[in-house]
């Protein structure tokens, strides 16, 4: 698993768990070094799950809020934990996060993944249309950037030959 996929699954878990426990900031350095410890051992990028955890608690009100709105046939109390909290981590990801670092679109597919691999069936179809709709609402940045030019690995070592 990539490194920055683990960290949003185990940002994720942190977020679900706080949730579960009844929004108790002082437990999450504990949760998150547990969790750390539990599912990336040997994780390099620590940083980024805090600075996904901080900054999503950070910004929850509003990002509760945008929830209601794009979602307003789902009080947030009904929708389903792991959901609610992979819209959370998307939402801060696309809303509050470095565009430059993860783009829109990166940040919607992750919340995607997220909700396949931890919710239920419909997860990942509610999550991306949720998404969706405040993507279109923010007026679709990064929509027609053309992808980076990355060259992968074999064309590096070949050019390297």
């Amino acid at each position: 698993m990539a490194s920055r996929h683990l960290a949003r699954s185990i940002a994720m878990q942190v977020l679900y768990e706080w949730d579960f426990k009844g929004k108790n900031d002082s437990l999450i350095p504990e949760l998150a070094e547990r969790d750390i410890e539990e599912f990336g051992p040997g994780l390099k990028d620590k940083d980024f799950v805090f600075s996904l955890i901080n900054g999503t608690i950070s910004h929850i009100t509003d990002i509760d809020a945008i929830i209601e709105k794009a979602a307003p046939q789902w009080p947030i109390d009904q929708i389903a934990a792991v959901d609610r909290n992979v819209l959370r981590l998307g939402i801060f990801e696309l809303l509050f996060g470095n565009r430059d670092e993860v783009p829109p679109k990166v940040a919607i597919n992750e919340a995607i993944e997220l909700a396949k691999n931890f919710g239920g069936d419909s997860s990942g179809r509610f999550i991306n249309g949720v998404l969706g709709t405040i993507y279109r609402e923010i007026g679709e940045p990064g929509k027609n950037d053309a992808p980076k030019n990355t060259k992968s690995k074999e064309t590096e070592l070949k050019q390297e030959e």
